[in-house]
Formats: structure tokens, sequence, C-alpha cells
């Protein structure tokens, strides 16, 4: 026992030391550089959401168009320096319509389409949404069923396609 005694306190110091290094604080941290977009470019952007997917209650692909845009603002870029395009097609196509043809679209009598508000915050920013022909036609949606303001393309893919010919960034997934 004499013999592991003094040893006690070394192997302690030992093990406090590695216990420093292991959680970073042996050492300062290394300086990173945060990239970030340049404020002064112009960005062109189409958004292809066709999924009914939500978040917040809202359609998935409008909430993160709206997201990019306060992501842009944080680093300086205003919404005049972004030419966003949101091609609603499929089933999210009824994110785009007026509430009673959107209860009919839902089955549900009493729904409102939450989804109008961030639909017209939008095209305040000057964010073109737009809506498939095709769609409606499909589902007997007359233009008179479909949001104010909403543009609406003969269809969603060959829209997609040429803005993505015209320099359009493309943003799927939803």
């Amino acid at each position: 026992m004499l013999i592991i005694r003094p040893l006690l306190p070394a192997v302690l110091a030992l093990a406090l030391a590695g216990q420093a290094a292991a959680m970073g604080t042996a050492s300062p941290p290394e300086a990173r550089t945060m990239v970030k977009v340049d404020p002064d470019a112009h960005y062109k952007v189409v958004y292809d959401i066709s999924s009914d997917a939500v978040a917040a209650g809202i359609s998935r692909g409008l909430y993160y168009a709206r997201g990019l845009i306060e992501a842009f603002g944080k680093q300086g870029v205003p919404p005049s320096r972004l030419d966003i395009h949101l091609v609603l097609h499929g089933d999210a196509a009824r994110f785009l319509l007026i509430d009673e043809t959107y209860r009919k679209a839902i089955d549900d009598p009493f729904a409102a389409n939450l989804n109008a508000k961030i639909t017209q915050d939008l095209l305040d920013l000057g964010v073109s949404v737009e809506i498939c022909h095709s769609v409606m036609l499909a589902r007997g949606w007359a233009i008179r069923d479909v949001l104010p303001g909403v543009t609406i393309v003969h269809d969603g893919y060959t829209r997609l396609v040429k803005l993505q010919g015209d320099g359009y960034v493309y943003i799927g997934g939803f």
C-alpha cells in the first residue's frame, strides 16, 4: 500500500489532464471563416413543390421558401435581389385554392386554407407562386378556385424545365 499512495496523486493529475484535453480546454479552438453569400448578387431559384407535406401547419414547400428569403435577409440580401418561383403541382396544388374549393379538395366542410396567408406574404415579397393547370383540369378546378395573385402555368414539369434552362437553381424535395 505504501507504494500505491505516492502514485495516486500522479495518476489523478494525468487523468484530469486527459479529461481537460478531451473537453477541448487544453488549447483554444481554431478560428473558422463562415461562408456567406454575396449581398450584391442576384439570385434565381425555382422550388419544385408537389407533396402535400406540411410544416408548422402549412405547406412544407411554402414554409421553406419563406425560410430561404429570411436566410438571405440575414446575410444582407434584400428580397428585391431574389427571383424566386414556386411551382406547385400534384398534391401540393391544393394549397393554392380558395377556402371553398380547398374544403372540397380535402373533404372537410369546416377547413380553412392556412396557406392563403403565407401565399399572399410570398407574393408581396415578389415571389412568383404558380399552380399547374394540368392538375387543375384533372381535379375540376377553375381559375376562380385559385387564390388571387397565383400564376397559372400550363404544367409543372415544363415550367420547371424552362426555369432551369433559364438559369434558375432548382430546389426540390417538397
